[in-house]
């Protein structure tokens, strides 16, 4: 028996001592753990913090010493009881060509905020903690319909009635910034890494909702004043721990790890210039700090989820299962990234510094990485939503500025076959327009003299100045006839149905 299968049998896990005896290939903290100081509070510790921006401050721990991260949940003991014994150590497996496995340091102390609030307390009005980042869930922020601070919801009625013994985010928030400002202490940067638009702005609105709920006045005009909530946008594909990635990486690593996690080797964390406290050096990791934050989102809904999009439909007409089985396919990757050069970067309209030209580059690499599955059904879900936003928006901007929009309207032509033929079959459409989807559906019969007025009387997708408009009508008309003559998915068929629009 080998000396790792030996320590795996023998049920050993990570620890600091186990770091001594790694393979040379396993990556480690390329600094003493024990000589780095926590300079960040994270809220939600969770696989995506772990996976995303633990790994940047191990990074940056590598060149600073100052920015190890206490990790506080919010709620369950369970990422406290699963590190805790490794003292913050695990894994992370970057599933990708070729794989690789990385032992992570910078989580120096986990805590859980119920059992210990005061701890929590603590750690966030010292003068050493000069960062707090979240990744609580959009539920987390407690805001309610109108993208206020909810002053109904459960826990923020605990943190009206009792400020300084908090239950939400927010409320550690507000708690810790007022003890900050009693002690002359500067405020932290808090950076908000959930995906919710404008997350900065909502999480300052909301920590200034709850100080004058509080009746403090003068505390929500510092906040205002001094206090720095910049927005952020992450991105990187984090898929769950499951028993088959805990054997990989102990057959690896040659001990147990309690909670290792996964990602591909992409990842992007772009942030908004507006700080209020010495922050880390952003670049030497590679995190982009931007006036436009807002463009990224723009960029990733108009590049990745569009390419997602077109994949998902025109994938499933040729008879391919998953992204990486579609953009294995030659003719169909060619066609994907001719509409990102060609379509969408002309007037995609971000800042220099994010990039655009190379993150198409990367988000074509990411599709093509066969060890994340996509399965081509599931994003295939709620197209009305999505073609209005990642397609129609970038159709309309290049219709606006006179230029042809043929092939954008082959992924679109392919949605509306594909909801036939969903309806022809008999299987449920799940869309948030399922009943008008479906009825129309329902009536199509494979030609777009007779289906398409079906389609384009759906005026929620398409509006009036879009479905009386030649310049879209015309090439859909074609496009759809094409795919529509295909019959039952298949490939070749697809390509030379294709040929001349592509």
């Amino acid at each position: 028996m080998s000396v790792v299968a030996d320590a795996v049998v023998a049920g050993k896990f990570l620890d600091p001592q186990a770091l001594g005896h790694l393979r040379a290939a396993i990556r480690q903290p390329a600094y003493p753990v024990q000589a780095s100081r926590i300079g960040v509070v994270h809220f939600g510790p969770g696989a995506f913090h772990r996976a995303h921006q633990a790994w940047c401050f191990d990074d940056i721990l590598a060149r600073d010493f100052d920015w190890a991260v206490s990790a506080v949940s919010l709620k369950t003991s369970a990422v406290h009881d699963a590190l805790e014994p490794q003292h913050g150590l695990y894994c992370v497996a970057v599933q990708d060509e070729p794989r690789q496995l990385r032992v992570i340091g910078a989580l120096r102390e986990l805590i859980v905020a119920p059992q210990d609030p005061a701890r929590v307390l603590s750690r966030l009005t010292s003068k050493h903690t000069r960062l707090v980042t979240l990744t609580v869930t959009e539920a987390g922020y407690c805001l309610g319909a109108d993208g206020r601070l909810d002053l109904n919801h459960p826990d923020i009625r605990r943190d009206l009635a009792q400020p300084d013994a908090p239950t939400s985010a927010v409320g550690y928030l507000v708690e810790a910034l007022r003890r900050r400002r009693a002690e002359s202490i500067k405020p932290f940067t808090t950076i908000s890494c959930d995906s919710l638009p404008d997350n900065g702005r909502r999480l300052m609105r909301a920590a200034v909702d709850l100080a004058m709920a509080q009746r403090q006045h003068d505390l929500a005009r510092w906040i205002v004043g001094e206090a720095a909530f910049p927005c952020s946008a992450v991105d990187c594909i984090v898929p769950p721990t499951d028993d088959a990635l805990r054997q990989q990486v102990a057959q690896t690593l040659g001990c147990r790890d309690r909670w290792p996690v996964q990602r591909e080797s992409y990842a992007q964390w772009v942030i908004e210039d507006r700080f209020c406290n010495r922050v880390p050096d952003w670049a030497s990791v590679g995190v982009t700090v931007t006036r436009d934050v807002a463009a990224v989102d723009r960029m990733k809904v108009r590049v990745l989820y569009a390419a997602q999009t077109a994949i998902a439909y025109l994938g499933l007409a040729c008879g391919h299962a998953t992204v990486a089985d579609a953009m294995a396919d030659a003719p169909l990757a060619a066609l994907v990234e001719r509409l990102l050069r060609r379509d969408v970067l002309p007037v995609l309209n971000v800042p220099r510094e994010l990039g655009a030209d190379a993150y198409v580059t990367a988000t074509l690499k990411r599709l093509r990485n066969p060890a994340i599955r996509h399965d081509l059904n599931d994003l295939a879900r709620d197209g009305s939503l999505h073609v209005s936003t990642r397609l129609i928006a970038t159709l309309a901007d290049r219709l606006a500025q006179g230029e042809a929009v043929d092939r954008l309207c082959l992924p679109i032509a392919a949605w509306l076959d594909y909801l036939r033929r969903e309806a022809r079959d008999g299987r449920a459409i799940v869309d948030p327009l399922t009943e008008s989807l479906t009825e129309s559906a329902r009536n199509c019969v494979g030609n777009a003299a007779s289906d398409l007025p079906e389609f384009l009387a759906l005026d929620a997708i398409f509006p009036l100045w879009l479905s009386s408009n030649p310049r879209f009508v015309e090439p859909l008309t074609r496009a759809y006839d094409r795919i529509a003559s295909v019959g039952e998915p298949n490939a070749a068929k697809v390509h030379a149905a294709l040929a001349g629009m592509a």
